[in-house]
């Protein structure tokens, strides 16, 4: 599956989110989409899940608009994983991870033999299985995650969005996480689209950047290319330096330190 972002710009009363941001992707990639707080990646994010409308630009799937299709036709192409995903209902693994195949049942429809085992591979996929009766909230942060990925997995989608996956994570667990992301990617074929701040973790899983700052595009491109020293310090005000880790096989980022910003 194709996704093209066309020109999408956002913004919230008069106080431009995302202006003009283009970007093309396909089956089997890793896109990261990186910028500070307040630079617009979660709300692209939403812009490209059609829990918000651009009000300008558009976003195809294979071609085809998003407004030519329902929402529940979306959720059967999309799989979203939020920032939290905190209930205040008693829901074990399970229940979460069967609320993936909503998409696919139509109005007081049960789930069929063909759903549950459908939701029994998304949770043998994320080794979320032995989680099944355990209520959520009894989870620790590592496992509450990839049993929110089951239940996007449950969807069986092409396209997976994850807004910030690692967050609040121990550094265990964010290789996990990514990990089991990279597999998604390369295995299913899947284009995965994560928006994060942290620049190594994209420069060890990502294959394409985006970088934003203030709603726009500073850079795009594969790793070397976008993660420049340049535009980190124009992204994030840092010093900082991408190198080629011959004991992970991949690249890193060296932080340096921070830039001091003018202020005059």
């Amino acid at each position: 599956m194709k996704l093209s972002v066309q020109g999408v710009s956002f913004s919230y009363r008069s106080e431009d989110v995302v202006n003009d941001v283009s970007f093309e992707a396909g089956e089997g990639q890793i896109i990261g989409i990186l910028g500070p707080n307040g630079s617009g990646k979660t709300t692209l994010l939403k812009c490209i899940n059609r829990v918000l409308s651009p009000h300008k630009g558009t976003v195809l799937l294979d071609g085809v608009d998003y407004h030519e299709r329902t929402r529940k036709q979306i959720a059967r192409q999309i799989g979203v994983v939020p920032q939290s995903a905190n209930s205040s209902f008693p829901f074990t693994a399970l229940d979460i991870v069967m609320m993936g195949r909503n998409p696919e049942l139509e109005r007081f429809e049960r789930e069929k033999e063909s759903d549950l085992q459908i939701v029994s591979n998304a949770m043998e996929m994320t080794n979320t299985a032995f989680l099944a009766s355990r209520p959520m909230d009894q989870l620790s942060g590592g496992e509450r995650q990839r049993v929110i990925i089951a239940r996007a997995l449950a969807q069986r989608p092409k396209i997976l969005l994850l807004d910030e996956p690692t967050l609040h994570l121990d550094v265990n667990h964010q290789m996990e996480i990514l990990d089991l992301i990279s597999r998604l990617a390369r295995e299913e074929r899947m284009l995965v689209i994560i928006v994060t701040h942290d620049l190594s973790l994209a420069a060890r899983y990502c294959d394409r950047i985006i970088m934003l700052r203030k709603g726009c595009i500073v850079s795009a491109g594969d790793v070397t290319h976008a993660l420049t020293k340049e535009n980190m310090a124009k992204v994030f005000s840092i010093d900082a330096t991408i190198y080629y880790d011959e004991r992970i096989g991949t690249h890193n980022v060296a932080v340096i330190g921070a830039i001091r910003e003018r202020t005059e």
